[in-house]
């Protein structure tokens, strides 16, 4: 399965979260490649929007190879022998800077707060090694939400499999067995600017 673009996507993630529409629910997007699926649903849905953002923590030695993922209020550690609490903690203490930053940049950060007893569907445009995502879910969770629910056009099995036991459902159209980047499964994978998610978020269903 090919997206032509993230519209489309999130048209056909759409179809399959129908059920939800107009309940009280919000939407979760991340940034920032999450964040035109996320505005798409909660238009369709009449959800609110709320924007979350998470950076992965790089291994010291290969920053691509995620070893965790952190949030401003939360963050997920795999296990790795040869990596230093002191720099993950450095780490942590780094990239809160920059997602504070983002955060004051998206605007809305006091919806996030306002989570409990609602129906939260947390939405991006792929999942690769799933550690962002993880991190965002353990901090919807932390807000008392009625109910979780990830929603992905694309991921890996293994992180599917990982997520399922952390919300209450998880809607994914594509786990291929082969799973290199999230963009090969679009057709137009253009990148998202930060001017772009602050643009939706003005525009989003209040």
């Amino acid at each position: 399965m090919v997206f032509q673009n993230r519209h489309d996507a999130a048209a056909r993630l759409g179809e399959a979260l129908r059920k939800y529409e107009g309940k009280n629910g919000v939407i979760v997007g991340l940034p920032r490649g999450g964040i035109p699926l996320a505005y798409f649903l909660a238009k369709l849905l009449h959800f609110q929007m709320v924007v979350i953002p998470s950076k992965k923590i790089g291994h010291p030695f290969n920053k691509e190879y995620a070893i965790g993922a952190v949030t401003l209020e939360g963050r997920v550690i795999k296990h790795v022998a040869d990596v230093a609490d002191s720099y993950i903690e450095s780490e942590t203490e780094r990239l809160r800077k920059i997602l504070l930053a983002k955060e004051q940049f998206y605007g809305g950060a006091e919806l996030v707060g306002g989570l409990k007893d609602k129906t939260v569907i947390i939405v991006d445009d792929g999942i690769a090694t799933g550690c962002t995502m993880e991190a965002v879910v353990e901090l919807v969770n932390s807000k008392h939400p009625a109910k979780v629910i990830v929603a992905v056009p694309v991921a890996p099995p293994a992180a599917v499999v990982k997520l399922t036991s952390k919300v209450d459902e998880i809607i994914c159209l594509h786990q291929p067995a082969e799973f290199y980047a999230v963009g090969l499964f679009y057709r137009d994978f253009s990148p998202v600017s930060d001017q772009e998610v602050r643009r939706l978020v003005e525009m989003a269903p209040g």
